[in-house]
């Protein structure tokens, strides 16, 4: 761990199949720990000034100009702001691309009949106490998530994370936050094993 940090809150863990809410202010760290190997986290920010601002997909891809994205890389707003810079990853693959799983995507990828809340039934339900509903979550960025994209038809594919027990990814909050973190709900995220993920958050001394 960096010396130069201070922990104040140990790991905090999310049960499978649910989400957490926080908040993050500038120059604070977030570590998404995958405490057991093959789980998703997805990711979702925003603005604590204006929660209509909020991490986006389409944005960072645009000024990365790449897929994907690991140590050293911004994630930025719908406004084309700093919201996170990622200072290390231990695993190297995540997805930004897919929208957090839901309940109607249960029922037309699954055949489920009634379909589980999934990420975003997850998020939106904690996301409520600061007035965030379910048509503002956006694209999350999909902590430990693979997914296969063929470079001839764009086919994507949805393959078991690369993850390992205790493999991290640890961002740095460019601007106050409100942010939304789940343990995925989706099968095919987490080879059909649902699983918790951990976090914490530290603080520069």
């Amino acid at each position: 761990m960096n010396d130069l940090l201070v922990e104040f809150k140990v790991n905090t863990r999310i049960r499978p199949c649910s989400a957490h809410a926080f908040e993050l202010k500038a120059g604070e760290e977030l570590i998404v720990v995958d405490p057991q190997g093959q789980q998703v986290s997805d990711l979702v920010a925003f603005a604590k000034s204006d929660v209509r601002e909020y991490l986006s997909s389409g944005r960072t891809l645009d000024y990365a100009s790449k897929l994907w994205l690991s140590t050293g890389d911004v994630l930025y707003s719908n406004r084309s702001a700093r919201m996170f810079t990622i200072l290390e990853d231990t695993c190297g693959r995540h997805d930004f691309t897919l929208a957090p799983c839901s309940k109607e995507m249960f029922e037309t990828i699954y055949g489920e009949k009634e379909g589980r809340p999934g990420c975003e039934g997850n998020l939106e339900k904690v996301l409520g106490k600061y007035d965030i509903g379910r048509d503002n979550i956006p694209t999350a960025f999909n902590v430990f998530m693979n997914v296969g994209i063929d470079p001839f038809t764009g086919a994507l594919a949805v393959l078991p994370p690369l993850s390992k027990p205790g493999d991290f990814v640890r961002f740095k909050a460019e601007m106050d936050l409100v942010v939304g973190l789940s343990a995925c709900s989706a099968g095919q995220s987490n080879n059909f094993s649902y699983k918790p993920i951990d976090f914490r958050i530290e603080s520069p001394a």
